[in-house]
């Protein structure tokens, strides 16, 4: 039997890029989807896709920013469908620029489409699942668990949909919700920018350009293969994770933790703190290894 056989399933962002690849490796493992996206040309080109292939899909076009979206793509997968089982929320867009030029409309933008949208199609995706359970998947990104220059909007989104995640666990748990998290590394329209920066530092040293599997790239089928794995029943045991996969690689994240901890009876003063902490060094920034050493 396919993987998903029977389940009901909504990706966001999926009418191109990784959402696209996301949506048609589900339906081809037996999983009725709903498409998503703003785009009417590109919406149609995957619903047909997926139709043509013999798989079971319907479309709404719309931006997840709009809470009307969100209300939408729930409402019509329980009415098509008969129910909701997995809200993958892989919508997203990037406006790039160094936090200093960086304009209120650029950031209000990136987070209006990744956390807002990641909110509301949670939110709906909960009340529908409230009663027969279900499983919630945030599409991440490195940038919200470790930086990423010139992109602080897309960076706090990103990591807003950690904290998101790790709420839901804690209200959500109880009623048979799991709610997981993914960071893929693939080649997409989004990480363009990644090759080219390689190719022109590559040309100014006159060496051959590394092509996208030694930058620790995959192709986005290749990554949806784990986005398979993870709707599936033989990944039920998780809930709360983060994991990495690239179709080469894959990573379970470790959540924020204490280090360093000291206690006492009575308060710390500020000169305490400075002596304390003489001694003490700083925690580095943690940067994930793209690919073997």
């Amino acid at each position: 039997m396919a993987r998903l056989e029977g389940k009901r399933i909504v990706v966001t962002g999926s009418s191109r890029g990784l959402g696209r690849a996301f949506a048609i490796a589900m339906a081809r493992e037996g999983a009725r989807v709903v498409v998503n996206g703003t785009n009417a040309e590109a919406l149609a080109e995957v619903e047909h896709s997926i139709r043509d292939a013999g798989g079971d899909v319907v479309a709404v076009r719309g931006s997840v920013a709009e809470e009307s979206t969100c209300e939408a793509l729930v409402t019509t997968c329980v009415e098509t469908f008969g129910g909701i089982d997995v809200m993958v929320n892989n919508a997203g867009i990037v406006r790039d620029r160094t936090l200093l030029k960086m304009t209120m409309e650029e950031w209000d933008d990136v987070v209006a489409v990744n956390l807002r949208g990641a909110f509301g199609c949670t939110r709906e995706a909960a009340r529908a699942m409230r009663e027969t359970g279900g499983h919630i998947i945030q599409i991440i990104s490195n940038s919200g668990l470790s930086g990423g220059f010139g992109q602080a909007n897309y960076a706090a989104a990103k990591a807003g949909m950690m904290g998101l995640l790790r709420t839901a666990v804690l209200e959500l748990t109880r009623l048979g919700i799991r709610t997981n998290a993914v960071w893929p590394i693939a080649e997409t329209d989004m990480t363009e920018v990644v090759f080219t920066r390689a190719q022109a530092s590559a040309k100014e040293k006159g060496i051959a350009a590394p092509d996208p599997v030694e930058l620790g790239f995959g192709k986005p089928e290749e990554v949806a293969e784990g986005l398979v794995w993870l709707a599936s029943e033989a990944a039920a045991q998780f809930n709360g994770q983060c994991l990495t996969f690239n179709g080469r690689k894959i990573a379970l994240w470790t959540h924020p933790e204490e280090q360093h901890i000291t206690f006492r009876d009575t308060p710390f003063s500020a000169d305490d703190l400075a002596a304390h902490f003489r001694d003490v060094a700083p925690l580095p920034m943690y940067q994930p290894r793209m690919r073997p050493d």
